[in-house]
């Protein structure tokens, strides 16, 4: 019983941390996603491919992105000249709400539209854990295998953008789309599904499109 009692207390503290971020984000209308997927699914490639492009169209917008002891993926979004914070989580498989707040202190939210957060490759813990997001983007690649969704539906639930990317492997394998796609709705109806290639630059202009509309809607809803 103690056990249970002291599980319910850290969640409770994570929920209040997470309550606290996101109250601070809507009160600067900063639309803000949690990209959630397995080592080597291609976040960091996401970031690197969009960023120049949102960049360019005049969103201004921080990445912040987690690892559990290196700056590399850090330093190649730095390269491109993109605000990046680094959070290393040392031995902790995700990023926690405590940790989000300690890195919104280093960023001036006024001038601000958008929060990317990329958060430690896995797809366990972060579906978890409430950063104060708007939303998670579960993200999957055509390598992993077409059941991925099925073995990890809480990310899913989780998510209202569920990505497939290294499309441009596809030929190479034998991953059923249609498979993952109908895995993906079964779990969450309202889910939309986006298939992409970051090495391709293929359909990339689809989660654009859906990342600036997100930042409209939640600026009117806050008006």
């Amino acid at each position: 019983m103690a056990f249970k009692v002291i599980e319910k207390n850290i969640l409770k503290a994570s929920e209040d941390t997470a309550n606290e971020n996101r109250e601070v984000l809507r009160h600067n209308n900063v639309f803000t996603v949690n990209i959630i997927s397995s080592p080597g699914a291609g976040k960091t490639s996401l970031i690197e491919r969009v960023g120049p492009v949102l960049k360019e169209e005049g969103v201004p917008f921080t990445v912040i992105t987690g690892d559990c002891f290196t700056t590399r993926d850090a330093e190649r979004i730095d390269v491109l000249k993109i605000p990046v914070i680094q959070i290393n989580t040392g031995n902790a498989c995700h990023i926690n709400g405590q940790l989000i707040k300690a890195a919104l202190k280093d960023v001036d939210l006024t001038k601000m539209d958008l929060l990317i957060i990329e958060n430690v490759g896995n797809l366990v813990c972060p579906a978890q854990f409430d950063l104060g997001e708007d939303t998670k983007i579960a993200l999957f690649s055509v390598p992993e295998g077409d059941d991925k969704p099925v073995k990890y539906p809480l990310i899913i639930k989780q998510s209202r953008l569920a990505l497939i990317n290294k499309m441009d492997l596809l030929e190479h394998s034998d991953f059923d789309v249609s498979f993952c796609e109908e895995s993906i709705k079964k779990i969450n109806p309202g889910i939309e599904t986006l298939l992409i290639s970051c090495k391709k630059d293929e359909g990339l202009d689809g989660f654009i499109s859906w990342v600036k509309e997100n930042i409209k809607i939640k600026k009117e809803r806050n008006r």
